[in-house]
């Protein structure tokens, strides 16, 4: 086990990869079944299926119905896209409608 200067044990160091794992684990929150939730959904899943077909996961939860979820993931803006597999997690908010931003989110493509 590595310890830092202080002679506290470091933190293991998180997997690197050069391509996508096999499997991606998405949650989307949204606020009810309004245009905007509905806008999303259809946005993540076009995506979904357009870049990751038969490589994801995605769970769609409505903050009104599932509130102990939303306080323990601390969703604060609604819709919410968490990508929680492949490592790092990562949170984009919005309708997913900017596709280029969701794919740099999903680390699906690099930032130029």
């Amino acid at each position: 086990m590595k310890t830092r200067t202080n002679g506290t044990p470091a933190a293991a160091p998180l997997p690197t990869w050069s391509h996508p794992p096999d499997r991606y684990i998405l949650r989307l929150f949204v606020a009810g079944m309004t245009a905007r939730a509905t806008r999303a959904i259809a946005n993540i899943r076009r995506i979904c299926e357009a870049h990751l077909a038969d490589r994801y996961d995605l769970e769609v939860i409505d903050v009104y119905q599932q509130p102990a979820l939303t306080k323990a993931e601390q969703i604060i803006a609604a819709p919410t896209l968490i990508k929680k597999l492949p490592l790092p997690a990562r949170r984009i908010v919005g309708d997913m409608s900017r596709t280029d931003q969701v794919l740099v989110g999903l680390d699906l493509e690099h930032r130029d």
